[in-house]
């Protein structure tokens, strides 16, 4: 008999199981990464609230190269017991959006037209081991895996990929830089990793919103390095953006908060005009009665944002291995592979609302 390994399947809708499942034989172009870290992603938790068939989910996965193959081993610059952060898509690499470098938008990473994913992949597709909520998961020939340095705690390597999204939409995509004044909807995962970026590219004024029940996330950006915060529970954020700016306003926004289409609104209101609106998260209704004449009174730039690059990735390896800001903060849950029900509840908002980063160690 082979290798085995435990993980926490999603057996039915808000519920996993641990199950033994097999170590894959590897070929020369695969290998098996041994899971130390995954964080849990609003991704995931829709999965879970929502499933369709069993799978293992989780994919901001840390590891260690358990087994891989000479060819594989060639291609991604790595041996057995190198650290890897994996991205979660497997794209083909031949069409036309993978040659120019967005992958992540390649037809073969999209689940719901039978592409692939970390994290999102029903356990019936051999070899079944494509979640991070696992002991071992499958290194695909057509991963996307970055070396990241062994002094980096691993609930901060967790955080690879959630700002490796706040630096490709603040600085690739942004273009965020020294002198200007940025404002963050939403003080999630995806928010704070915004301000991050934001004040890395030099920023003057980071600005983050959020509600009387993100309190406590609030008050941890400004520990983070934000400049300000606005409780648009109470305060009128086209008046405190106003006062904090002179009159200049927003440079930037961007809205990754999950609730209503009011945050877009106010978003428009408060960029300077000729400013960029950036909109990351979805919002699953339609605008009502919606004034577009303020995109063209103002020339406003609007662009939708989603995922990261390689190059992204590679931004907050740096950024998380520099070791210049308290990273650790951001962690708030850290749980063994048998609660996983329980980080996923967690990070749905049932356990603690105030939570931030939550993990997952299957070896603790």
């Amino acid at each position: 008999m082979g290798e085995k390994a435990l993980a926490a399947v999603a057996t039915n809708t808000n519920h996993t199981e641990i199950k033994e499942v097999n170590l894959p034989d590897i070929g020369e172009d695969t290998g098996i990464l041994k899971v130390e870290i995954v964080g849990v992603c609003g991704t995931d938790v829709s999965y879970y609230n929502n499933l369709k068939e069993p799978m293992i989910l989780g994919h901001h996965v840390v590891g260690h190269i358990h087994k891989i193959g000479e060819l594989a081993s060639k291609r991604w610059g790595v041996k057995e017991g190198d650290r890897i952060v994996m991205e979660e898509y497997i794209p083909c690499g031949q069409c036309e959006l993978c040659r120019t470098g967005l992958y992540r938008l390649c037809s073969n990473t999209n689940p719901k037209v039978n592409g692939i994913r970390y994290g999102a992949t029903p356990i019936a597709k051999e070899p079944s081991l494509y979640g991070g909520f696992s002991q071992y998961m499958y290194l695909h020939p057509n991963a996307v895996i970055h070396k990241i340095p062994s002094h980096v705690l691993a609930i901060e390597a967790a955080l690879t990929l959630p700002l490796s999204n706040g630096f490709e939409w603040m600085r690739i995509i942004g273009q965020v830089g020294p002198g200007d004044v940025v404002v963050i909807q939403g003080p999630g995962q995806q928010g704070l990793a915004c301000a991050l970026a934001a004040k890395a590219a030099g920023a003057e004024t980071v600005i983050i919103t959020g509600r009387n029940s993100s309190a406590e996330r609030l008050k941890l950006a400004l520990e983070l390095g934000a400049d300000y915060t606005v409780n648009v529970s109470s305060e009128d954020l086209i008046e405190k953006v106003y006062a904090i700016t002179s009159g200049k306003m927003a440079d930037l926004v961007i809205d990754v908060t999950s609730g209503g289409t009011d945050p877009v609104i106010s978003s428009l209101e408060v960029v300077k005009t000729g400013g960029t609106v950036l909109l990351g998260a979805l919002k699953n209704q339609r605008f009502n009665e919606f004034d577009l004449d303020i995109i063209y009174n103002k020339s406003l730039t609007i662009k939708g944002v989603r995922g990261h690059s390689y190059k992204s990735v590679q931004m907050a390896v740096e950024f998380v291995s520099s070791g210049k800001f308290p990273l650790a903060i951001m962690n708030s849950h850290n749980y063994k592979l048998s609660e996983t029900d329980l980080a996923l509840r967690t990070a749905a908002g049932e356990i603690d609302s105030s939570r931030l980063l939550v993990t997952v160690s299957p070896w603790m």
